[in-house]
């Protein structure tokens, strides 16, 4: 046992006496610690003439001190060297590798402390045999300080420090004999077992610097790692939203075409019994456009497409909107769909299409998640601020989902089983809008009874537009949209887009013209197909412009008003058209809103006609 006890004592003793493993520090890391050893041999070598100066005046009381001071010259030559060697050595690391570095500076800084090893044997040898046991002692005291000091600063480096420790203090160690004759028994173990202090206390202090080292390379790794995973996280999430934009026209392409055709079909019904089955076609289409909407509105506003544009925004307005555009697909669903506003002008300080899009996303979410009862609208003063709220009586949200319920994509756990539930994109994109509105977002639910979500925005005391009255027709059946009569011409590569926009012209009663490229379209222009009205895609599988076609088509026939028709939100080109003053228009268009954009200028082209008739 007593074996096993002294063995256990003095393996850690002589485990702390093994250099550390340095081979997986790479080049990076070990210039450091080269530069930080170099920096404290700089000092220790600077300081050195004034070690000497003292020890010459105490010798050159006894003794002939020339070889001395020439010792001190030399170092004294040696220190005012070493400005030069700092200019050259930043100089090199301004434009060397670390490899490079360590190449050239390692051995010129290990032969600098070779130097500095054998100046200080050099004194001891200097005065050996001739110097009292008073200045002998005097300056053994001198080197050992010297040492030590260098032990607890200069081991960054250990292959630098063991040349200045083994040509220091070892030989001195060996001159023992020499410089003290009468006392070297003495002095001797003395000095080894100083020797070995101070090489444990080197070897503590290297592990010290390696270890720090270490950390940093890691943490530099570590940092590395974080930046390149979030740059993968941004170019992914960019990849995904130029995607998206990308798609979002071909994405609408069959909406665009399918909300035309429902339309063109309602016009030409004469059976009473497909009313409320177009109707509910007519929502299903508008459901489905709003899913893809609030998809692409999502990945715009991560992409950053969207920025705020605050204004006065007129709240009761806005309501009474959202009402008449949810009332029918709420009457369809058996719910009753109301708003309680106050009497007088609200207007708060908001983006208008920031706030409708949120607005929007808030009222469709509550008609998804509510199978019997109905949905609120509320506008509410809160001190300085107006508070929408859109109270539901739906299927509520659990408490332990009231984490995620903003984030994208997620459903709460009574979604799956409701056929109207959505995909988890509506209540994303309302925080995504209320994040860039600044505008504080929450809610209040209760499992089974229902849900209310708030949006607090700033009062604004001034002009907005003009508040609607105070409620909205309730009933009113939509009239089928009355006839016109004009010129249209249709420029669209989609063939099932085509068809679409002829079915509902000619359901309007309005003479078309189609076509898929810019030579179809001045060849109906030579054919003498003068239009009223045109109408151009933005986007060509020729790869044509179709900015360029519709400025060419306006300046040749002056009479007529055109548009720029876009599935895509972020295009160089429509915004372009837009700065010039051409309509955009975004699919899929409402056929009530094409109505009254034909309507007028159909009518702007009968009075430009009249008066010569």
């Amino acid at each position: 046992m007593s074996a096993d006890t002294k063995h256990g004592t003095v393996a850690p003793w002589l485990a702390s006496l093994r250099p550390p493993d340095t081979s997986d520090l790479s080049a990076a890391c070990r210039v450091p610690l080269m530069n930080l050893t170099f920096e404290r041999h700089r000092f220790g070598i600077s300081v050195m003439p004034a070690v000497g100066i003292p020890l010459v005046w105490f010798f050159s009381r006894t003794h002939d001190a020339t070889g001395l001071a020439i010792w001190t010259g030399l170092f004294l030559l040696f220190a005012l060297s070493l400005p030069f060697a700092k200019r050259l050595h930043a100089k090199d690391m301004g434009t060397l590798s670390a490899d490079e570095m360590l190449r050239r500076w390692l051995p010129r800084i290990e032969l600098m402390a070779l130097l500095h090893g054998l100046g200080l044997s050099a004194a001891v040898i200097l005065t050996a045999g001739r110097a009292s046991y008073e200045f002998q002692l005097l300056l053994y005291i001198s080197i050992a300080a010297i040492t030590a000091g260098n032990a607890t600063h200069q081991n960054a480096s250990l292959s630098v420090f063991l040349r200045f420790f083994c040509s220091g203090w070892l030989t001195c160690t060996a001159l023992t004999v020499w410089a003290l004759p009468d006392h070297w028994h003495y002095a001797i173990p003395l000095a080894l077992i100083f020797a070995l202090a101070i090489y444990r206390d080197a070897l503590s202090a290297h592990r010290f610097f390696v270890d720090q080292v270490r950390l940093e390379e890691h943490s530099r790794q570590l940092i590395a790692q974080l930046r390149v995973a979030r740059e993968n996280a941004e170019a992914a999430l960019q990849e995904k939203n130029l995607f998206l934009s990308t798609a979002s026209h071909d994405l609408r392409q069959p909406i665009h075409a399918m909300s035309m055709l429902v339309e063109a079909i309602a016009q030409r019904n004469r059976d009473v019994g497909l009313t409320p089955l177009l109707a509910d076609l007519k929502n299903g289409m508008g459901s489905m456009n709003l899913m893809f909407t609030s998809l692409l509105d999502l990945s715009k506003l991560e992409a950053g497409f969207i920025t705020q544009r605050a204004a006065p925004v007129a709240l009761v307005r806005l309501v009474q909107d959202t009402i008449v555009m949810f009332r029918e697909q709420a009457s369809q669903r058996g719910l009753t769909l109301r708003m309680h506003t106050p009497r007088h002008s609200a207007v708060a300080w908001a983006d208008a299409a920031l706030l409708r899009q949120a607005l929007v996303n808030l009222v469709h979410n509550a008609l998804r998640f509510t199978q019997r009862g109905g949905i609120l609208i509320g506008l509410r003063r809160r001190g300085a601020d107006w508070q929408i709220e859109v109270w539901d009586t739906g299927v509520g949200i659990a408490a332990e989902e009231s984490e995620q319920i903003f984030s994208p994509y997620f459903r709460n756990q009574h979604a799956w089983r409701l056929d109207s539930a959505g995909h988890g994109l509506g209540l994303a994109v309302v925080a995504r809008c209320a994040k860039l509105m600044n505008a504080p977002l929450g809610f209040q639910s209760r499992l089974g009874q229902g849900s209310r979500f708030w949006l607090q925005l700033p009062a604004r005391w001034g002009e907005a537009h003009p508040e609607r009255s105070d409620h909205p027709a309730q009933d009113a059946p939509a009239p089928l949209l009355p006839r016109l009569s004009g010129h249209c011409l249709v420029l669209d590569d989609d063939p099932h887009v085509i068809a679409a926009w002829k079915a509902l012209l000619e359901g309007w009663g309005v003479t078309g013209r189609y076509a898929t490229s810019a030579m179809e379209v001045m060849q109906h222009l030579d054919e003498g197909f003068i239009p009223e009205a045109i109408f151009c895609d933005q986007r060509l599988r020729s790869g044509e412009s179709g900015f360029d076609i519709l400025r060419a088509l306006l300046n040749r026939c002056p009479q007529a008003c055109g548009a720029m028709v876009s599935g895509e939100f972020h295009s160089s080109e429509l915004v372009d058209a837009e700065r010039e003053g051409y309509l955009v228009l975004r699919k899929p268009l409402e056929p009530a809103e094409l109505h009254a954009i034909l309507s007028s200028w159909l009518m702007r082209a009968d009075q430009v006609t009249s008066p010569s008739t």
